[in-house]
């Protein structure tokens, strides 16, 4: 009888999303059919959930990192009683739908984290184990165990060839994350061929090298296999598990099942009627969902909100032993900031000497995670460039893996309640792993490395942008300043390619006080991820008595400096470590009566979201004659300095040399832009200007 209903639930998993696919005429049945029934096992004897309040901070989180096979994780929360309704899984894939071609994870209640480009929920999974180590070991209390969660994922054989599914699994696994538990399907068929054309490796030993837990089971259908398997796996707290699963893509296609021709399309409707009458189920009508299987998927229901009420109950306890461990518990998982957080900002003198951006900002970052326990991350091995190690507030690594002289010594810990996160040189996983934390609650993540750098992780930023997760970046050695390391590491079109993701706030302060700004900025976002761009060298810390508060900075761009009378002839508008080179224009051209505005303009998107009013007053329309300066590509200016105005930039490759040669020869000097500014108010050459005056 029991297996009767498996079987029932397994098919009604493979149906649905036949069906849908159909439907669609669009989709990936394939995976859906093919590892059905190792989902079910999982879903309905494993998964801590609670359908009806599916962001209770201690459910299990479960991963769709195969993301095209969406139908899957679509069918399992209809079923289970989530918000989402058949009549949804009957439009997969249309205009307005939740259920989209891939798990997005802000349509529908249950999805941890949106998936698709492949490797990317492999990785962020990660994340989300840190997460939960982070917080069990900050929170859990002797007899109070607060925090008790697993992360499972599904992933495919893309997910395992992408090279992210390498940089996550290296430090999974040095991390000893025992709660991370991914069930491999492996079904042998890529969308364009079978895996002997292009993956012949041996997993198994791979992930072993890792440092994981290695299982393999012969038949992904074989329901008591999967059982044993996640059992094993949970029983292994070392070490993360990979269970690899031999399934069939298409299981039960008479015609496509082990072929890539079940991957990424419809089976057809003659195949879908072969394929039912094979797995003894319905033809007519569609969407089929007998009665018995939806009540025996619907126990989660009752299952997750008995356990969430002793959770809830457990943490009233807790609250009661630990009123101060929870309050601060409550105000993370509600994203609430501590009372004063703010009263952390330095605020750093006036000097022209001033100092590089990227300290600024380790002064900041700080100041701040003293007073933010949300607060963590690190970079990609390059913390004494970046300035982002949190020095009083230990190394996240796994307490059994202490190195001798450290264990027992007075000092930062070396423990899961750390907050420092040592990524070592993996910058692509490292911004998925951000995406992992930052969406299983409790948290803001930072992430840090050179600007030019960003490339490597540019897949898992827009997945951020897209998620809209609250998600801080930190990078450094910003422009063609950087100097001697040269054009490998120079950005030139770095910061233009960060705009230009929807949803993504980029900032690249003038000074310190505007660099500390950036991050009050940051830590209040939740709404999307922030770039912050930061100097390798030292700008002058403008003197805020003689020019404009840098609290300023919320609002994108604000007149710094202006003229006398408030009618400028001119507007120099700049951002970053050309702000003081502008002022210095500024005073060449008042010294010949010409005078003008300066505009520093940190940050387009904050500055879009302006009331025009407050716009306009920045940046009049009837003032045509304006220059914008940027040490990077001008592509995009135009919209700011309009037709009557002109860019100054980079659209070349750097070079290797000192970085002030660099600025120098590239243009970036007050005479320089000064001369520019004459062209554009009108005049030919400088010098004519200089000698008549």
């Amino acid at each position: 009888m029991q297996k009767d209903i498996d079987q029932l639930c397994i098919n009604t998993i493979r149906f649905l999303s036949v069906d849908a696919v159909e439907r669609a005429n669009s989709g990936h049945p394939g995976m859906p059919m093919g590892a059905a029934a190792m989902a079910y096992v999982l879903w309905t004897k494993f998964l801590k959930h609670n359908p009806k309040d599916p962001m209770w901070i201690d459910r299990d989180r479960f991963v769709l990192s195969a993301g095209h096979g969406s139908m899957l994780l679509y069918s399992l929360l209809y079923l289970t009683g989530y918000d989402l309704p058949l009549e949804e899984l009957e439009h997969f894939r249309q205009w307005g739908s939740k259920t989209a071609g891939h798990p997005e994870h802000q349509l529908i209640p249950g999805i941890s984290i949106t998936t698709g480009p492949l490797g990317q929920g492999f990785a962020s999974g990660v994340g989300l184990a840190i997460a939960e180590a982070n917080l069990a070991a900050t929170y859990n209390k002797p007899d109070y165990k607060l925090i008790d969660h697993y992360t499972y994922a599904i992933v495919g054989d893309g997910d395992l060839m992408e090279g992210i599914s390498s940089e996550a699994a290296s430090i999974a696994g040095h991390l000893n994350l025992g709660k991370l538990i991914y069930l491999y399907d492996n079904n042998h068929i890529t969308l364009s061929a079978a895996t002997d054309m292009t993956f012949t490796e041996d997993v198994a030993k791979r992930f072993e090298s890792y440092g994981w837990h290695v299982q393999n089971i012969d038949d992904g259908n074989d329901l008591d296999e999967v059982d044993s398997a996640l059992r094993a796996a949970q029983a292994e707290t070392q070490r993360p598990s990979l269970i690899i699963a031999r399934t069939h893509i298409g299981y039960g296609s008479p015609h496509k099942q082990d072929t890539w021709h079940a991957h990424g399309s419809p089976l057809g409707q003659e195949e879908v009627k072969l394929t039912k009458e094979n797995l003894g189920w319905p033809i007519d009508p569609p969407f089929i969902v007998p009665a018995e299987a939806v009540m025996h998927f619907r126990e989660a229901v009752d299952t997750g909100r008995e356990a969430e009420t002793e959770w809830k109950k457990r943490f009233a306890d807790y609250a009661k032993a630990f009123p101060d461990f929870a309050k601060e518990f409550e105000q993370r998982v509600q994203e609430i900031l501590p009372d004063g957080w703010d009263k952390a900002i330095p605020d750093f003198p006036a000097d022209p000497e001033g100092m590089a951006t990227r300290v600024a900002s380790g002064k900041t970052l700080d100041a701040l995670a003293a007073k933010i326990p949300a607060i963590i991350g690190g970079s990609a091995d390059l913390n004494p460039s970046t300035h982002t190690a949190l020095p009083e507030l230990g190394d996240f690594e796994s307490p059994t893996d202490v190195p001798a002289d450290k264990q027992g010594s007075v000092g930062p810990g070396w423990d899961y309640a750390s907050r420092n996160l040592w990524f070592g040189i993996r910058e692509h996983a490292m911004a998925a792993i951000l995406n992992g934390l930052s969406e299983h609650g409790g948290f803001i993540p930072y992430g840090a490395t050179f600007l030019v750098f960003s490339d490597y992780m540019k897949p898992a930023i827009r997945l951020a942008a897209l998620m809209k997760a609250e998600v801080i970046y930190v990078f450094t050695h910003d422009s063609i300043a950087l100097g001697e390391d040269g054009p490998t590491h120079e950005p030139v079109e770095h910061i233009l390619a960060l705009r230009a993701i929807p949803n993504m706030i980029v900032i690249r302060p003038a000074d310190a006080n505007e660099t500390a700004q950036a991050w009050k900025v940051a830590v209040e976002h939740k709404d999307g991820p922030v770039a912050l761009i930061l100097t390798r060298q030292e700008v002058p810390t403008i003197d805020r008595s003689q020019y404009a508060s840098a609290d300023q900075l919320t609002k994108g761009a604000y007149i710094l400096s202006d003229a006398p009378d408030g009618k400028p002839d001119i507007i120099l508008i700049a951002s970053g470590s050309e702000v003081s080179l502008v002022l210095e224009v500024q005073k060449k051209l008042a010294s010949q009566e010409i005078q003008a505005r300066v505009v520093s303009m940190p940050s387009w998107e904050l500055f879009d979201q302006q009331p025009e009013e407050y716009r306009q007053a920045v940046l009049p329309p009837y003032i045509k004659a304006r220059l914008a300066v940027e040490a990077g590509s001008p592509i995009g200016w135009n919209k700011y300095v309009g037709d009557g105005g002109a860019v100054f930039g980079v659209d070349r490759f750097g070079a290797s040399a000192p970085g002030e040669v660099i600025m120098r020869e590239y243009g970036f000097t007050v005479d320089n832009i000064w001369n520019i500014a004459l062209e554009v108010l009108g005049q030919e050459k400088g010098e004519e200007i200089c000698a008549s005056v």
